[in-house]
């Protein structure tokens, strides 16, 4: 069975996108610790992080370093962290955090966003992509 983030990527479930090309994806997290956390996935569903192909792996990480860099250049933060866990989801996933405190990397404080703020951020995100 698909996972939720297949559902994503394949557009069954809507998501507030930041990035795609032809092998990741990435999204803002609509749980997140903080405005901004966005998840970067790989196209290709696979459970574990260290079960990636290094190919797939090395491009997994440079997805996520020019996303969590236009995240940087975007949501006033002293630094973006990256979170690999995978425990919620069998579908490896980068968490790209804008950080200002250890509390916003708990996933223990969240914060609600209206679905404006969620666009407004998504847009902002995707304009600094380079």
């Amino acid at each position: 069975m698909p996972s939720i983030f297949t559902k994503i990527i394949e557009g069954e479930i809507p998501c507030y996108k930041i990035a795609e090309d032809d092998d990741f994806f990435a999204f803002l997290d609509i749980n997140p610790n903080a405005k901004g956390h966005t998840l970067c996935v790989p196209k290709k569903e696979v459970d574990r992080l260290l079960d990636l192909d290094e190919q797939t792996y090395m491009g997994l990480m440079a997805f996520s370093r020019k996303v969590g860099l236009a995240i940087e250049a975007t949501i006033p933060c002293k630094r973006v962290g990256m979170t690999v866990i995978g425990l919620e989801v069998p579908h490896v996933h980068v968490h790209l955090i804008p950080l200002n405190t250890m509390a916003n990397a708990t996933f223990q404080n969240k914060v609600s966003l209206a679905k404006e703020e969620f666009e407004e951020v998504a847009e902002a995100i995707r304009a600094k992509i380079q």
